[in-house]
């Protein structure tokens, strides 16, 4: 898989805890202890901590069990209502004379997030909400007194949901769900696409799988999902998409290496970087080795793969496992080459380097909650800093990709053009460029522009990247 938060980290606070609760009676397969383990980790969220590590954090803590039963619901609530935030906590400053209590404040957005959703694609029927947020709050003691406000804010939600919806909409915060300087800032990089872009991000993104040229094609792999009944649609050389996604456990192949789990944009790396038999590559910045299982599946390179964080490297090895393939897994920083360079220039350089992660936000809505308009110039700073560093390593005639999973041009075509005029010795070469992000059902007010992707793939469906390449004279 790739560009997931893990590789684009926000900011890394400590781990952010709300107050202690009391414990929860509540069957673990149901909808209010479902409720209540979303509401912890959303709020884990507002204090600063990315969602995949406060839901782990929930599950860690739930009873014995009873995390195995809850989790797909649990992680499902949380992610549609980082995706409906802003509009869920206006409609409880709407609803609530008095802030309630965080934790009953952060039940009650989840349970609206889920009945702002239209009827067709809501998750549960409204009655059902309703009478398990009250379950939900009433199950803690701490918070039981709550149990009327609950029911009372929720019933006249769905009373009078058009009108409240009018009301809070008229807030662009609220109504896009993004950060207004994350508005400003996209409305004014895409101003014909503004809107589709930041609706596109409100979407849930496809399951897409990368096909092990290797072991298999996508002609015959797509033979062998149609076997199992699995609906399926090629987006891409090597890239298919799932009608619908289901866990990696009951994707066929998957165990055997046969396919991995990557964004058809992202799978654009290893395919514009052209790596040919016996090159040296360096993979930097490489966790968790997702590009790096590709570039290995087009050639037989000697390759490095390079991580800062050790225990995210760990998860290249992983990967590269299940793959059968082999690479030289480096801990270093990309921008400080003396503390891991061999001194044997690379005949090519993936350069996928630190962004805000803008371009994946459907997959990662936690994010636009967590970034800052102030780490947008120090992902710059940053950037540059591994750019510069890394130059130097590229053989004469060789080359360097420099990859972001970013909509900002500040991260994407600035960054090329200051590349480019500062190093006299790097020819700019074709590359997609920035990518903006599509769907295969694209958002109402979509450009063709949009709609096409500014992709060559064929029915396409990816998140927002920036691929920028540049030859050493």
């Amino acid at each position: 898989m790739t560009s997931k938060p893990s590789e684009r980290p926000v900011s890394k606070p400590p781990h952010a805890r709300g107050p202690r609760l009391s414990t929860l009676h509540l069957a673990p397969e149901s909808l209010g202890f479902a409720l209540d383990c979303a509401a912890q980790a959303v709020g884990a969220v507002r204090l600063g901590a990315a969602l995949p590590a406060a839901l782990q954090s929930v599950f860690m803590s739930a009873p014995e069990g009873a995390a195995a039963a809850a989790r797909g619901a649990v992680q499902d609530i949380a992610y549609r209502t980082m995706r409906r935030l802003a509009t869920a906590e206006a409609l409880v400053v709407q609803l609530v004379r008095k802030a309630p209590p965080p934790h009953v404040g952060h039940v009650l957005a989840c349970a609206l997030a889920l009945l702002v959703d239209e009827d067709e694609s809501a998750a549960y029927t409204p009655f059902t909400v309703v009478d398990q947020a009250v379950n939900a709050i009433g199950a803690r003691r701490e918070f039981a007194f709550a149990k009327g406000l609950v029911n009372a804010v929720l019933r006249r939600f769905l009373r009078e949901r058009e009108g409240l919806l009018a009301t809070v909409h008229t807030d662009d915060v609220a109504h896009w769900n993004y950060p207004q300087w994350w508005i400003d800032s996209v409305q004014r990089a895409w101003p014909e696409n503004w809107q589709a872009i930041l609706a596109s991000g409100n979407e849930q993104g496809p399951l897409t799988l990368r096909v092990n040229a290797r072991r298999s094609t996508v002609a015959d792999y797509l033979r062998v999902l149609q076997g199992h009944h699995i609906a399926a649609t090629q987006t891409g050389e090597h890239a298919v998409r799932l009608d619908v996604p289901m866990s990696v456990d009951r994707i066929p192949g998957f165990s055997e290496g046969v396919v991995s789990v990557q964004d058809a944009g992202a799978q654009i790396a290893a395919q514009c970087i052209g790596v040919r038999d016996g090159m040296r590559v360096l993979d930097a910045c490489a966790a968790p080795g997702g590009k790096t299982g590709h570039l290995l599946e087009l050639a037989d390179i000697e390759l490095i793969a390079l991580e800062s964080d050790a225990s995210r490297a760990r998860r290249i090895g992983e990967n590269l496992q299940r793959l059968g393939l082999v690479a030289d897994v480096r801990i270093g920083d990309a921008g400080n080459p003396e503390k891991w360079y061999d001194g044997q220039p690379f005949d090519r350089i993936l350069a996928d380097v630190p962004c805000s992660a803008s371009g994946i936000v459907r997959r990662h809505p936690d994010i636009r909650w967590l970034r800052r308009a102030a780490d947008i110039p120090a992902l710059v700073a940053e950037q540059r800093r591994i750019l510069e560093a890394l130059w130097p390593l590229v053989e004469t005639g060789g080359e360097l990709l420099y990859v972001t999973c970013s909509i900002f041009p500040e991260e994407g075509e600035l960054q090329a053009t200051w590349f480019g005029s500062t190093h006299q010795d790097a020819v700019r070469l074709d590359a997609p460029g920035q990518l903006l992000p599509t769907a295969a059902r694209a958002p109402a007010g979509a450009s063709a522009e949009l709609r096409a992707g500014q992709d060559t793939a064929s029915n396409s469906d990816h998140d927002g990247f920036f691929y920028a390449r540049f030859q050493k004279r």
